[in-house]
């Protein structure tokens, strides 16, 4: 069915990225985001059909103005919907509790082995039912689209049984096909090795690669799979076996890396060829220089280093070091309840050393490499899909800025506005 074209007119400042999808941005390239001022952009059939100089628009599209919805962004900053490479998207429960026992000096290992943390939401998690998770995770997935976020990345990890881990992907499934923003499922059934088999955990790595690692593959509920590489949850030579297992079914590797200590996580996913490396507060500089080799993304998280009061990654080290940095949320009960990426790329700038450009460059094309969906999305360019996030700011460095604030105007996704002056368009 064909849809009224749109016209975006008179943008202040037009990000585009264009160039970029071929291979993720790194170095230099980062702080090159080719803008356009007063720029225009025409979207029809849920594509991107031309972009320019309004006035370029004008002496093309002219003659069909009374055909399409005209969007005035005059005084605007236009740019391609954000992404999200990195979120625990689907589960139960809350963890407030948590926060307060941080504040009082636990720390996230001690909270984990004591039952809390990712056991925690484990729990809550198995027993929701399809429409309960369905449910919550709705009204998350509505939070992202009003903070400018077109597609998300989803992992499961929250399980740990084969039926609950199949639950969790399923609900990420019936979302991807009822709401606006694109989901791209990650298995990560090694998010934590279950308290049953706290004293065999190899048992539970087989059981990952002998039965659900298959069994997710054969329903095609995932593209990638995920493990969490960290002292006290799976060894490098544990997180090397599930994701080599993963690689025979088709499941792209990623994995969590260095987040707590150095633990050769970064090493592991440059010699693996991983799409991703994620978390990497504590990587060596050798593993930061082996992933710039081997054309790692990393991943980074700075509101998890922020809810937790630790040090952020060195996302300066990582770029001059010719690392491609993608940024996230990482969405998650315990250690990241935002959904903020505006918020995230203002963190960026303020604890990781990144600029401006770099930071929207790492919450767009970049991120869009992380999920391996580069060729549609994450840059404004004629043929793409058309995803765009209108703020009510006039151009990217006072989008930084103004930080803590959700400048969001307009979202359009697949050529349709979902969101329009920062509400929910109820009819999708």
């Amino acid at each position: 069915m064909k849809h009224q074209p749109l016209w975006i007119r008179h943008a202040s400042q037009l990000v585009t990225l264009a160039g970029t999808s071929q291979a993720p941005v790194t170095g230099a390239g980062m702080n090159q985001l080719s803008f356009i001022e007063n720029g225009s952009v025409w979207l029809e059939d849920g594509k991107i059909v031309h972009v320019g100089k309004d006035e370029e628009l004008e002496a093309i599209f002219g003659s069909r103005r009374d055909e399409a919805r005209i969007i005035d962004a005059t005084g605007k900053l236009v740019t391609p919907g954000l992404i999200d490479p990195h979120t625990h998207l689907v589960h139960a429960g809350s963890r407030q509790n948590e926060f307060n026992m941080r504040l009082h000096g636990a720390t996230y290992m001690e909270i984990m082995n004591n039952g809390g943390g990712i056991h925690a939401t484990t729990s809550a998690t198995r027993v929701a039912t399809h429409d309960q998770l369905f449910a919550e995770s709705k009204k998350r997935l509505d939070q992202f689209l009003l903070h400018g976020v077109t597609t998300v990345e989803a992992k499961s990890g929250y399980g740990m049984t084969l039926d609950v881990e199949l639950k969790q992907l399923e609900v990420a499934k019936r979302l991807h096909e009822e709401h606006p923003v694109d989901i791209v499922s990650t298995f990560m059934g090694a998010h934590a090795v279950p308290r049953e088999y706290r004293d065999h955990p190899d048992d539970f790595v087989e059981l990952l690669i002998r039965e659900m690692i298959p069994e997710v593959a054969r329903r095609g509920l995932a593209v990638f799979n995920d493990v969490f590489c960290e002292r006290g949850v799976f060894t490098p030579e544990q997180s090397r076996r599930i994701l080599e297992a993963g690689k025979e079914y088709g499941l792209l590797p990623k994995i969590h890396a260095d987040e707590i200590e150095p633990y050769e996580g970064a090493e592991l996913a440059a010699e693996i060829g991983a799409v991703s490396a994620d978390h990497l507060l504590r990587a060596s500089e050798h593993g930061i220089e082996r992933m710039a080799q081997s054309g790692v993304i990393a991943v980074l998280l700075p509101g998890t280093a922020f809810f937790l009061m630790a040090e952020s990654a060195n996302g300066r080290k990582m770029i001059d070091a010719g690392v491609a940095v993608a940024i996230s949320t990482d969405c998650n009960p315990g250690s990241s309840p935002t959904v903020s990426m505006p918020l995230i790329m203002n963190l960026g700038c303020l604890k990781m050393g990144m600029t401006p450009a770099e930071v929207l460059t790492a919450a767009t094309i970049n991120a869009a490499h992380a999920i391996r969906c580069a060729d549609r999305i994450g840059s404004i360019e004629t043929g793409k899909q058309a995803d765009i996030t209108i703020f009510e700011v006039p151009d990217y460095m006072t989008l930084q800025y103004r930080y803590g604030v959700n400048h969001v105007h307009t979202v359009i996704k697949r050529g349709t506005v979902v969101v329009s002056d920062g509400r929910l368009i109820e009819e999708f």
